[in-house]
């Protein structure tokens, strides 16, 4: 099946996908700051660049998107039906590098936490959002 999309158009609509910034991220990142938590955004100096850092309590979080980094048997998750092969060496690409990541961090001696997309919809958001305040806490 052919794109929909001419190059161009759908050149342009992934250009405009945002690696920082999401709405998820800037979710949690409201609810925790009104709770009180203070943090650091994007450390370079960490790896993989967690979205939160909280040194005070050697945690750092990641809050994934479901699609992009390959949510197993969420309903998000969805692998396009056009260049398949292309997008799931992709998708599994960003999952290995996560886990890399993650056991580098792990190494360092940081608490990581994961707050995929799909948690956040309105449904869930305020049993998540508690949970990670839980986390953060203990």
């Amino acid at each position: 099946m052919a794109d929909v999309h001419k190059p161009v158009t759908r050149s342009y609509n992934m250009s405009r996908i945002k690696g920082k910034d999401t709405k998820p991220e800037m979710l949690v990142r409201k609810f925790l700051f009104s709770e009180g938590f203070r943090y650091r955004l994007h450390d370079k100096k960490l790896p993989g660049k967690p979205d939160l850092v909280f040194p005070k309590y050697k945690t750092v979080v990641f809050i994934h998107g479901c699609f992009w980094h390959g949510h197993e048997g969420c309903k998000y998750f969805v692998v396009p039906k056009t260049r398949t092969e292309w997008w799931i060496d992709k998708i599994n690409k960003n999952k290995q590098r996560d886990l890399v990541n993650i056991d580098l961090l792990f190494k360092e001696g940081w608490k990581v936490i994961i707050v995929w997309e799909c948690e956040l919809k309105p449904e869930k958001r305020e049993r998540t959002l508690q949970s990670l305040v839980r986390k953060l806490t203990k």
